[in-house]
């Protein structure tokens, strides 16, 4: 069996920095994109593998956690030793006497790691831990972790998941305005504490798909806006596309490529004040039209001809 190996996944090498796994996650993750490909399982499935990668990569308490097992499973590998750790050390294989240190219990990695562990079925081989289901407690007394994958659109409106947990099924609902890291708590939703009577809870760890067209900040959003060159130089309006319908955006003449304007209160809902509204970032994008008649490429060449006249003649300045 294997584990799975989360920086071959981004194509990135083991001592990437944050910024290199962030913008190599970004980068896949609108490559691969169900919207960018509609019908296409390959490329969904794929989406779903590079998320998975990226809940542990881009956590630094998470990816600190899986290197140090990772370091420690190719040890075990190459020993060919089995681990036990009821008795607190690796133990060997029968008729072998390599023996190492042990430091990990499935326990701890299931608070971390909840149901989407990157261990599979490892600790139950390794470690041969009673009570250990791949990644969730199920030792009575215990809250329960669960990982869920929502869009942009369903953390902005608020949704609902029904889960399935072992021969219990759950109807969970999810705020709006939750983000990567939030955790919702399903109270007395957990396993009964059979010692005490006690019932845990239930906490989903959210985390939120990369959206083909915005970028999150907080609760601010950052989009890029289609801007004709015509509209551009001479000022108009156009529409900008938001997560809850459309709005009107002046453009004064002679705006730039790249320019951002900002619209207030058209972000995300705050997740404790679901009322209130972060900013919209809209960045301009110029773009030439579809189709220009002769007449227009004239008169462009034309304006072009008159502006290379204007710099040429404009007294140079010499320091």
């Amino acid at each position: 069996m294997e584990m799975k190996d989360y920086y071959a996944e981004l194509g990135v090498a083991p001592d990437a920095d944050d910024q290199v796994i962030k913008q190599t996650y970004r980068r896949l993750a609108r490559q691969y994109h169900p919207d960018v490909n509609p019908g296409d399982k390959q490329a969904e499935e794929r989406f779903k593998a590079i998320n998975e990668a990226y809940q542990t990569l881009g956590d630094p308490e998470k990816r600190r956690q899986y290197d140090a097992f990772r370091q420690q499973y190719r040890q075990w590998q190459q020993s060919g030793s089995q681990p036990g750790f009821g008795n607190g050390y690796w133990q060997a294989r029968p008729g072998t006497h390599v023996y190492t240190t042990g430091h990990f219990d499935p326990q701890d990695f299931a608070d971390v790691f909840g149901t989407d562990s990157p261990f599979g079925d490892i600790f139950g081989a390794m470690f041969g831990r009673a009570g250990y289901d791949g990644g969730v407690h199920t030792q009575p007394g215990y809250d329960r972790e669960v990982p869920i994958d929502i869009s942009l659109e369903e953390a902005f409106h608020g949704t609902t998941r029904s889960l399935q947990l072992g021969d219990q099924r759950i109807e969970a609902r999810i705020p709006r305005g939750v983000s990567t890291g939030s955790r919702v708590r399903l109270a007395n939703q957990g396993r009964l504490n059979g010692a005490g009577g006690a019932i845990g809870d239930i906490y989903l760890r959210i985390q939120v798909q990369p959206h083909p067209r915005f970028e999150r900040e907080g609760h601010d959003l950052r989009t890029d806006v289609p801007v004709d060159i015509y509209t551009a130089a001479v000022g108009g309006e156009v529409q900008v596309t938001m997560l809850d319908g459309t709005v009107r955006l002046k453009i004064p003449p002679r705006t730039q490529a790249d320019k951002v304007f900002r619209l207030r209160g058209k972000g995300m809902p705050r997740l404790d004040r679901p009322d209130e509204r972060g900013d919209l970032y809209a960045r301009v994008k110029l773009v030439l039209p579809e189709v220009l008649s002769d007449s227009e490429l004239a008169t462009l060449r034309e304006l072009a001809r008159q502006h290379q006249t204007i710099e040429y003649t404009q007294p140079r300045v010499t320091v």
